[in-house]
């Protein structure tokens, strides 16, 4: 397994993965069933925003980001996890895992910054309704679309480049996905130094979105305590989704990292399939909670489909 010139191994080997017997076509089939519903749901939000012009709005457009980063992130997961659970071999080559393990933490780190975006959004909706128009121009949208989406790929690319070039000399996995804490610890090198930095980096770059969020949101709290009852039901009725997809989201954020700093002894294969969560809970929960939640998306869906029973 491991190439002659170096101590990098070619394959990784996913550890976690059990003789199911018949039962591995049943979670094929529900994990299958799993992606098509994450891929069917982002899709109508998607299209829902992009053909319909009285979306083209700011916080639609964000959500449809969401969505789109939703679908990058499960296509970068499923389908080598699918293969896995009908394979007998669970081996991952290099390359392959290296390119999984930067899909899934920019996925992440997206999603997260997507989230602030959106949090700004609303703040300045609700806050300074009378400055949003001349605030949230076309140019500021793009500008925090392509911050949101550029900041985790050049934050990340350091540790993904120190990760790189560390000399491996195990290829055992005790995980489903590759991760950048499992593949440190396989390092023949001492990496403590790196293992703090990055989990430090990590947490500073949770937190501080975190934050903003949360003081977003006590402005907006004391914005709607001094306004009128009808004013409060319109900003709950716009705030509400983004505030069950933050906190979603903030717990499989915490499921993930917390399992980082378990060695493979400690941890079973429940715990290593909670953390999976944030793969698999908001890409269903957010198209389903913006577009059940908000009239606008939720009238427009319905309308395609009307039609499409027209065509019928």
């Amino acid at each position: 397994m491991t190439s002659n010139n170096s101590l990098t191994p070619s394959y990784f080997q996913f550890t976690v993965f059990a003789d199911y017997g018949p039962l591995r076509y049943l979670f094929f089939s529900l994990s299958l069933l799993i992606y098509m519903t994450v891929i069917s749901v982002n899709v109508v939000i998607v299209l829902s925003v992009c053909l319909e012009n009285s979306l083209h709005q700011p916080m639609y457009i964000f959500i449809c980001s969401l969505c789109l980063n939703s679908l990058y992130g499960s296509t970068g997961f499923f389908p080598r996890f699918l293969m896995d659970l009908l394979s007998d071999t669970h081996f991952i080559s290099h390359p392959l895992c290296f390119i999984e393990m930067y899909i899934t933490t920019t996925y992440l780190e997206q999603e997260l910054s997507l989230l602030t975006v959106m949090a700004y959004d609303r703040f300045v909706a609700i806050c300074q309704p009378l400055h949003y128009h001349s605030k949230m121009t076309f140019r500021t949208v793009l500008l925090l679309l392509i911050l949101a989406v550029l900041y985790p790929v050049c934050a990340f690319g350091y540790f993904f480049y120190q990760a790189i070039i560390l000399p491996l000399c195990g290829e055992q996995l005790p995980r489903i996905i590759c991760t950048i804490w499992v593949i440190i610890k396989l390092s023949c090198v001492d990496t403590t130094v790196k293992n703090i930095g990055s989990q430090i980096f990590a947490i500073i770059s949770v937190f501080i979105p975190m934050l903003f969020v949360l003081y977003t949101y006590l402005h907006i709290l004391l914005v709607c305590r001094r306004s009128s009852s009808e004013f409060r039901g319109k900003a709950l009725q716009t705030c509400l989704p983004h505030i069950v997809s933050f906190g979603n989201f903030c717990i499989s954020l915490f499921s993930d990292f917390s399992l980082s700093w378990y060695s493979a002894d400690e941890v079973n294969t429940l715990a290593i399939v909670l953390s999976l969560e944030f793969l698999i809970i908001p890409p269903i929960m957010n198209p389903l909670v913006y577009g059940l939640n908000l009239p606008r998306v939720r009238g427009v869906i319905f309308g395609f489909l009307r039609a499409e029973k027209m065509v019928c």
